[in-house]
């Protein structure tokens, strides 16, 4: 599931769905598929802030390493702690990583920082809950000294978007050294044994603030997921 050369792409017509009633295809990643841009220009590096969503399949994850969306290493490598910044869905919880995920036995949305898949601080975060959805919106909001995870059902009637972890850096990431890579699929390094399907998302520069969460979790509802 470590791969150094070139990930295969996804199944263009593998996932077909809905959205407000047309036919639209996802990105259905089923193992060592995955895609990255090293050259990028306007995404975070250093400890500067982002912002992160994504939409994904409530029901297609697994617990290998990595299903990731957000911003990596651009040189393909495992870099150490805090050189990666992405949103992770899925349900690891031990292994290569301390158990420091949400309740429960997942899936849960989580920060890759890079040497661990984080759910709050340093140990289970009860106020992660797993989101049972069709389709879920994740967020991973990235600024100095702290971040935040947020997570809601994104499809079928409005659904709340909750805040699951917003609080300190855990220890070791603080200051963050993230590179500005993007990836989808992969972990920073390129592991790719992770499954999901990626539905729509963004990497912004800064933190958005609360009611701009929610208006984006809103237009997700209002888009008709599955309907």
């Amino acid at each position: 599931w470590y791969a150094r050369k070139p990930d295969k792409a996804v199944n263009a017509s593998r996932s077909k769905l809905t959205v407000d009633g047309n036919a639209v295809y996802a990105a259905y990643f089923e193992g060592h598929m995955g895609y990255r841009n090293d050259n990028t220009s306007g995404v975070a590096k250093g400890d500067e802030a982002e912002t992160i969503y994504m939409v994904t399949s409530g029901r297609h994850f697994n617990s290998k390493c990595c299903f990731d969306y957000g911003n990596a290493e651009t040189d393909v490598r495992d870099d150490g702690k805090g050189t990666m910044e992405a949103l992770y869905w899925g349900n690891s919880a031990g292994g290569l990583f301390p158990k420091h995920q949400g309740t429960g036995n997942g899936p849960w949305v989580m920060a890759d920082l890079e040497n661990g898949l984080w759910g709050g601080n340093e140990t289970v975060n009860p106020s992660n809950n797993p989101v049972d959805a069709d389709f879920v919106t994740a967020m991973l909001k990235g600024e100095p000294g702290r971040y935040t995870l947020k997570g809601g059902a994104a499809g079928g009637p409005s659904g709340k978007l909750h805040t699951l972890f917003q609080g300190e850096r855990p220890p070791h990431y603080n200051p963050m050294r993230k590179q500005g890579a993007i990836i989808m699929g992969i972990g920073g390094d390129n592991s790719n044994g992770g499954v999901g399907t990626f539905l729509e998302g963004a990497l912004t520069a800064g933190v958005a603030d609360d009611a701009t969460d929610d208006a984006v979790h809103a237009d997700i509802v209002a888009a008709g997921y599955g309907l």
